[in-house]
């Protein structure tokens, strides 16, 4: 009997496991599907960059774009972005309505913010993945200095 327990208990745990999905998992899966838009920008072209602009930080720049993928796929990338969990980043922004849904998570080591990624879902299906050492008072300052332009 307590070898049936232990198996049921070991099939529940990883069917948990294999069901949630991490970020690097999410990202590998949906940047190759057919008809996505995929975009990497790296440490070279940002240094570049910086020659005009501040770029605060940032090394590395992600995202890939599913808006003109099948139906299917969006649903999937919609679901993957649900049943997201990964212990190594906070959710520091979650937003929904009827349409549209936003997800930012942060990983954040010594006070710095070392990836943030921005999940969109509705009109929109994206994923940007920045990278680099960014302080959150850079962050705070881009919010302030865009957030009344909508």
């Amino acid at each position: 009997m307590k070898n049936y327990i232990i198996v049921i208990l070991l099939l529940v745990m990883f069917q948990t496991g294999y069901s949630q999905k991490s970020v690097d998992h999410l990202y590998k899966e949906f940047r190759k599907e057919q008809s996505a838009t995929s975009l990497s920008v790296g440490k070279f072209t940002l240094g570049l960059a910086s020659l005009f602009t501040e770029t605060m930080g940032v090394d590395k720049i992600e995202l890939f774009a599913l808006d003109e993928c099948d139906t299917q796929v969006k649903e999937r990338f919609a679901a993957a972005i649900r049943q997201l969990k990964d212990p190594g980043y906070e959710t520091m922004v979650n937003s929904n309505d009827d349409k549209n849904r936003s997800k930012i998570l942060v990983k954040i080591e010594d006070e710095m913010i070392k990836e943030m990624i921005v999940l969109t879902t509705g009109n929109s299906n994206a994923m940007v993945r920045i990278k680099g050492n960014i302080k959150p008072s850079d962050i705070e300052r881009v919010v302030n200095k865009h957030g009344n332009e909508r």
